[in-house]
This record gives structure tokens, C-alpha cells and sequence, in this order.
């Protein structure tokens, strides 16, 4: 078996990342560099991986090393080590319970209603819950139930394995309909729902050509809508660009730290949205913007 690992400078890490997952949709292990680079690797039998030519083109000037090395026959064992449980706690106060996101082969928390566990495979489509941007959306996602009585409608944009459209669901939004232009995403996504006894819809579709159902294209459902958009920089320019109206609320990730002013004023100066809260993980940031005063 083979390791086949391409290291990048993190300023260009998620768009990698992105770009990546098109080559190999089975998903990849991601291990920070101490320069501030980012490694992503496969595996897999000569034949079935990603060919070199691809993967410079694909890491373009964020290309640090492309490297390849042989791995036991237990590798996939210990690839599970790099997939561990994520505790994203709720407010103090609040009385909502926190969300702990484990893959299937880790145990499941004492069920004492302190926590809502979600079930995520991380072999089968991006958003497990360990990544910093999927972390912070969970955590605003928290901050905005704590004080939202109405529970609406959710737009889960770019769903990948559906978590947060499961968290959502799982805190009494509805109905939830998840977005995402891979078909393994589409079907990672229902399967996790399923896994998860949440009702959730998913749907593929590409945001760069299709109008957004209940945000221009169809009417969405009764009640204050909710759109997750954990997308890269240029995707959320295009959402701000395209949609007809602002939702009532928008929490948006998958950005580097440096972005995020350029994106909250896409929000604001387009649809009069105003910035209400905005976390940051190590490089990774994400904002929750409502609509109105």
C-alpha cells in the first residue's frame, strides 16, 4: 500500500483540500506542518491513486512537497487514529446540550442529555467535525439556537457528509435541505442522516450555475431561514452575489482568517445583513450574520 502525501503552505490548504477531494472522493488525512504547512495524503495501490502531473497542478503556487512512501497492510486501522470524537460545547445556560461528532468505531458518550452525539464516516465525503472550519459552525450554529425559539427552515450550502445539517435537525430546525455538486457527498450525506434517525433532504446541485431553491430559485418554507455555508472564499462571493434576498440568519465558514471582512461586506453591503458574531480557530474563521437591525 501507498502513501502518496502533498504538502502545501496553509494560506492555500483549503482550496487544496477542495481540489483534492475531486481526485480522490474516498477522502484524505490532513496533519499540520510546525512551518504552517498542511499535508494531505491518500492511499491506496499504485494504480488507484492521484498521478503526479495532477497533483502540481493542482496545488499550483501553494506546492511545498510532493512526496510518496509505503505503509503497512494495517494502514487503514491506523488511519483511524487521526479520526477522533469532537466536543463542541453548547452556551453556558442555554440548557441545549453539547455536540460530540465520532466516527463509528468510537464509542458512544454515557447518554445523560448533556450531549447530542452525531455519527460521521470520514472515509466518505469531507466535514467530519475535526476540521476548524466545521468546528466553528457547529459552535455558532449552538450560539444562534440558544437564541432562537423559532427553529426555521435550514439551507445547508456545500453539505459534504451532512453534519451540519444533522446538528441542525438534531436541535429542532426543519424542514433541512443540504446542497453539494459531489455525488458521494449526496449519498454520504442521506446515509449519515439515516445513521443519525434525522430527517434531512439532499440534493445535488452546482452553486456556480443552478439558482438556489428557497433563496431565488424555489419558495423556501414558512418560517426564519437558516443558510450553513462552510464554503471557500470565492463560493461565498458567488452565494452573496446570486441570491434575490438575505436569509433571516447566515453562518458561513471555510475561510482563512483573512477573509472574512471581505465576505461580511459582500453579506452587508449587498443585502444589508449585519455581522452578529465571528469565531477563529487557529487560521480558519467563520461569522454569523442576520438580517435586519
Amino acid at each position: 500500500m501507498i502513501r502518496l502525501a502533498v504538502r502545501v503552505a496553509g494560506e492555500r490548504a483549503e482550496q487544496v483540500l477542495a481540489e483534492l477531494l475531486e481526485l480522490a472522493p474516498a477522502g484524505v488525512e490532513e496533519v499540520a506542518g510546525d512551518d504552517g504547512s498542511v499535508e494531505y495524503a491518500v492511499y491506496g495501490a499504485p494504480g488507484e491513486l492521484p498521478g503526479l502531473p495532477d497533483l502540481s497542478a493542482m496545488a499550483g503556487g501553494g506546492l511545498v512537497e510532493i512526496s510518496t512512501s509505503e505503509v503497512a497492510d494495517d494502514w487503514q486501522e491506523r488511519w483511524k487514529q487521526f479520526h477522533r470524537p469532537v466536543l463542541v460545547r453548547a452556551p453556558d445556560g442555554s440548557g441545549l446540550p453539547s455536540l460530540r461528532v465520532r466516527p463509528p468505531w468510537e464509542p458512544a458518550a454515557p447518554a445523560d442529555g448533556a450531549v447530542s452525539e452525531i455519527v460521521i464516516d470520514p472515509g466518505q465525503a469531507f466535514g467530519t467535525g475535526g476540521h476548524g472550519s466545521t468546528r466553528l459552525c457547529l459552535q455558532l450554529l449552538l450560539a444562534l439556537a440558544a437564541d432562537d425559539e423559532r427553529r426555521g427552515p435550514v439551507l445547508d450550502v456545500g453539505t459534504g457528509s451532512g453534519v451540519l445539517a444533522i446538528a441542525a435537525a438534531g436541535l429542532g430546525y426543519g424542514p433541512v435541505l443540504g446542497l453539494d455538486h459531489e455525488a458521494e457527498s449526496i449519498a454520504a450525506a442521506a446515509e449519515n442522516a439515516q445513521v443519525n434517525s434525522q430527517s434531512i433532504d439532499v440534493r445535488r446541485l452546482d452553486l456556480r450555475s443552478e439558482p438556489l431553491p428557497w433563496l431565488g430559485g424555489e419558495a423556501a418554507p414558512t418560517g426564519a431561514l437558516l443558510v450553513l455555508a462552510n464554503l471557500l472564499r470565492p463560493l461565498l462571493l458567488s452565494l452573496a452575489g446570486s441570491i434575490s434576498g438575505p436569509p433571516q440568519n447566515l453562518i458561513a465558514s471555510g475561510l482563512l482568517v483573512a477573509e472574512v471582512d471581505e465576505v461580511a461586506h459582500a453579506f452587508s453591503e449587498r443585502h444589508g445583513m449585519r455581522e452578529r458574531e465571528r469565531l477563529q480557530s487557529g487560521e480558519w474563521a467563520a461569522i454569523w450574520m442576520s438580517a435586519g437591525s
